[in-house]
């Protein structure tokens, strides 16, 4: 442990470096000469810092205090440095708070109930679109019209479901402050009836058979990564949502059996209700047809020692963004026409026009319950043996006249792409 003797006769260096006093408590020595209590921590399995302050105000036991009460609120489950701009930003002035340190406090207690992904885009849509211009500003002082200039913003970048996602996030922290007695007024609801109107309809997908197959072609002729390029492939094949095909760590198809291909997904990466999260039994299983089988290996080759399928192209630890699908077909000519989605669309209209009698087991490879299923009954294994043969079926109906992987692999850059002629099945 360190002791006021060692601080003050610590001097500066060419590079900054610490001083130990344990349990991750270190003082910071700048190459300017400052000294900087900081406590390393981990949350939620990510590892941070929290500042407490410079040597010249808050001394070696007030440090040591600082750091006691800090992992004090981390065995209550609760964030120190969240906690700590929470106090700096919930500085109260006549009774009024900030809106942002409400939101925040909102966000801690609510964050719980929600699927970790969706937890994040909330916070981070009110940090990128709202606190900046209201985050400081006493929530009982905001107007409708303040409200409604920031969602003016959003709608102005033709974000408008966006918009109107943050309009109901911006009501339930008028509605917790009301509860609260910090707010008496919920601006957000009365501005519901001034935004501008959501174009309703499905997702943008071509289902013609012969018009999907040159969605492919016309994109692995378009001048992208070969990765992005097999992922809009596999996406087609397996029919898999995009956000949770784009995660896909290689650990779950280091297992999988090329004698009998089923691909178990994790009913934690799978869009279900945060109950259904942890149950075993709603593990998606998705057959892989002899193209998904070269598509995975061909992959194994070009990021198989990262720990995604699709790894982040700057930082391979992490995976990339399901956009990077969505750019390629809008750079190939589908900008409105056909998103990452709607491949799900494609599968569903075609294999049902082709199967008409396996409607039931289609929907069950899109990972549809029925309504009418008692919510405890569920067999992730329902007609697997049929969910094979249709798997296979639908790759060879889509895989006509695409170009072989290995052409795909070693393509850096090609010409304008020209319309093939249309193939016959």
């Amino acid at each position: 442990m360190l002791t006021d003797a060692q601080i003050r006769k610590a001097k500066a260096a060419k590079k900054p470096y610490k001083l130990t006093d344990g349990a991750g408590l270190h003082l910071y020595v700048t190459p300017a000469g400052g000294k900087l209590w900081r406590l390393r921590y981990e949350f939620e399995r990510k590892e941070k810092l929290l500042s407490i302050g410079p040597y010249s105000v808050v001394g070696l036991a007030d440090a040591r205090e600082a750091a006691t009460n800090a992992k004090r609120l981390l065995r209550e489950g609760r964030d120190p440095a969240v906690e700590k701009r929470l106090r700096r930003l919930g500085v109260i002035t006549g009774g009024r708070t900030t809106f942002e340190a409400i939101a925040r406090e909102w966000h801690e207690l609510n964050k719980g109930h929600w699927v970790e992904v969706h937890a994040n885009d909330v916070l981070h849509s009110l940090e990128r679109d709202v606190f900046p211009d209201l985050g400081a500003t006493p929530i009982k002082d905001i107007t409708p019209i303040n409200v409604l200039s920031v969602l003016r913003k959003i709608e102005d970048r033709s974000a408008v479901e966006t918009a109107r996602r943050i309009r109901q996030r911006m009501s339930a922290v008028f509605v917790y402050a009301i509860a609260s007695g910090r707010a008496e007024t919920d601006p957000a609801a009365i501005v519901q009836k001034a935004m501008k109107p959501v174009k309703t309809g499905r997702q943008p997908a071509i289902t013609d058979l012969e018009q999907a197959r040159q969605i492919l072609r016309r994109a692995d002729a378009t001048p992208a990564s070969p990765v992005t390029k097999l992922a809009l492939r596999l996406l087609a094949l397996t029919s898999l949502r995009p956000g949770t095909l784009i995660t896909t760590p290689w650990t779950e198809l280091d297992v999988l059996d090329l004698e009998v291909p089923v691909w178990q997904v994790p009913a934690t990466r799978m869009k279900l209700r945060l109950q259904y999260k942890d149950d075993e039994r709603r593990d998606h299983l998705v057959p892989l047809s002899t193209h998904a089988i070269d598509v995975i290996q061909a992959l194994r080759k070009l990021t198989g020692r990262t720990p995604y399928l699709f790894p982040n192209q700057r930082h391979a630890h992490r995976p990339a963004s399901e956009n990077a699908i969505g750019y390629l077909l809008n750079r190939a000519g589908y900008h409105h026409r056909h998103v990452p989605h709607g491949w799900r669309a494609t599968f569903s209209t075609i294999m049902n026009e082709q199967f008409k009698h396996d409607r039931h087991i289609i929907d069950l490879m899109l990972a549809h319950v029925p309504k009418d299923r008692v919510e405890g009954v569920y067999n992730r294994a329902e007609h697997l043996e049929r969910r094979i043969e249709l798997a296979q079926a639908w790759s060879d109906l889509i895989m006509i006249d695409q170009m072989p992987i290995e052409d795909l692999i070693s393509l850096r850059r090609r010409p304008a792409f020209r319309v093939a002629t249309t193939a016959k099945i």
